[in-house]
């Protein structure tokens, strides 16, 4: 199981990555301009870009390249685990399904107990989950 929850914690620079990286570095905007064979003014316009989460993947991968970085992009899921993602959307679904069923018994007087929808439900959630099936993410 990975754990992606340290991935989180990351705090992103306010300025944007490219502008703290550049700062950091002590490269001025006309420096990396040169490197990416474009003007000061479009690094400006990058970092903007940047900044407010409008600049292309295509555009942080050459500007990671001429400052010998690669670009690291991923989606990390909120539970910190894919396991956990897929565990709390199979237990949702199976609730679902063991529920209706009590619902329809309940109405023909064959109630169950607390129990055993407890049980059927982390059954169901386990069948689900070797299942996969493409409702999961509905």
């Amino acid at each position: 199981m990975l754990d992606f929850g340290v991935l989180k914690q990351v705090a992103i620079p306010p300025t944007g990555w490219v502008k703290a990286i550049r700062t950091s570095f002590g490269m001025s905007m006309q420096q990396l301009g040169n490197k990416l064979d474009i003007s000061k003014q479009a690094i400006l316009d990058i970092e903007k870009r940047e900044q407010n989460g409008s600049i292309t993947i295509k555009s942080l991968k050459e500007i990671a390249q001429v400052m010998d970085m690669q670009l690291v992009y991923g989606l990390v899921p909120n539970d910190g685990s894919l396991d956990l993602l897929i565990e709390k959307r199979a237990t949702e679904l199976a609730t679902k399904i063991v529920l209706r069923t009590y619902h329809t018994m309940k109405l023909e007087d064959q109630g169950i107990s607390q129990q055993r929808i407890k049980n059927a439900i982390k059954e169901r959630a386990e069948e689900i989950k070797k299942e996969m099936p493409k409702i999961l993410w509905d």
